[in-house]
């Protein structure tokens, strides 16, 4: 019988990536995750390691391995949601991961219904860019992600993950007052006129930034990017004093009116698709189903404030 918290330590491993990045996860000194890998390996009786450079990966017996406790943990995370579902009252800590703007248009109103709801749940929410957030719910560190999905860049949907989705939010260009785009423009040129503008964006390497460059390029140009940050609220100020144009979700304002002036984009790229996204294994949690029925809330009473 192979050592279950070793077999964790070689999942985590293929999550993380390094035997320092486990250590520093898991509060172990990596000489520590070093030698319970190396009694690990001892106990199956193949190696389970091997060096590439300064790092380690994991063999194909390891990789074996690491599918088999995947299943083990989704099965144990299921009988925590069976006992947890038993109790009358919820309790412990619900760990949630959100963006930017779904932080802030409908995180603070679904907390505000579990509080009064399940006032002795804990809820921790961190804010992360989807890209790190689903990694870091793949290695555990979160119950409970909040994605999104740009048109025409679907992202990866692993197996061992349950998608839900809450949402469309539209999506608009926000014009710079120098900018001077009549109503009358179609979207295609409204987005060519901006070509000589200076632009902010998200950085390089985000699905969002893909989809904006994306939809300029078909427009017929290379947008200038001046301006590079995952916060979108300094995007639509720099847009309110004029320094760039910009490419703004509904879900920044709030339920506030615009302030800047907007644009439709051209079809078949106006929306973006907002989801939730669980561990199978955790997805039937009473906390996980009373935090997804509190997140469609918020998104309808935002949608309708009847």
């Amino acid at each position: 019988m192979f050592d279950l918290h070793r077999l964790r330590l070689l999942r985590e491993l293929k999550h993380r990536g390094t035997l320092a990045a486990v250590a520093a996860a898991l509060s172990y000194a990596p000489s520590s995750v070093s030698q319970q890998l190396s009694q690990l390996e001892a106990e199956v009786g193949v190696p389970l390691l091997e060096p590439v450079g300064r790092r380690v990966r994991l063999t194909e017996q390891a990789e074996i391995l690491v599918s088999h406790t995947e299943a083990v943990l989704e099965r144990l995370e299921r009988a925590e949601a069976d006992i947890a579902a038993s109790l009358t009252d919820l309790t412990g800590t619900l760990r949630i991961a959100s963006f930017q703007t779904a932080a802030l248009a409908l995180v603070p109103t679904a907390l505000g219904l579990l509080r009064d709801r399940h006032p002795h749940l804990r809820v921790h929410v961190t804010h992360r860019e989807p890209e790190l957030a689903l990694l870091a719910l793949q290695a555990r560190d979160f119950d409970l992600v909040l994605a999104e999905e740009y048109p025409g860049n679907p992202n990866p949907r692993p197996a061992e993950l349950e998608q839900e989705d809450l949402l469309d939010d539209p999506l608009h260009l926000a014009l710079p007052a120098s900018a001077g785009t009549s109503d009358a423009d179609g979207p295609t040129a409204a987005l060519r006129s901006l070509a000589d503008h200076a632009w902010v964006m998200e950085p390089e390497g985000t699905a969002a930034r893909h989809w904006a460059m994306t939809l300029c390029r078909n427009a017929g140009f290379e947008p200038d990017v001046r301006f590079e940050s995952t916060d979108v609220l300094l995007h639509q100020r720099l847009v309110e004093q004029d320094h760039a144009a910009a490419f703004l979700p509904d879900l920044v304002w709030s339920g506030h009116p615009p302030t800047v002036t907007l644009r439709q984009l051209p079809r078949g790229r106006r929306t973006r698709r907002i989801f939730t996204v669980v561990r199978q294994g955790r997805s039937r949690h009473p906390a996980v189903l009373a935090c997804r029925t509190a997140l469609r809330q918020a998104a309808t009473g935002r949608a309708d404030p009847a």
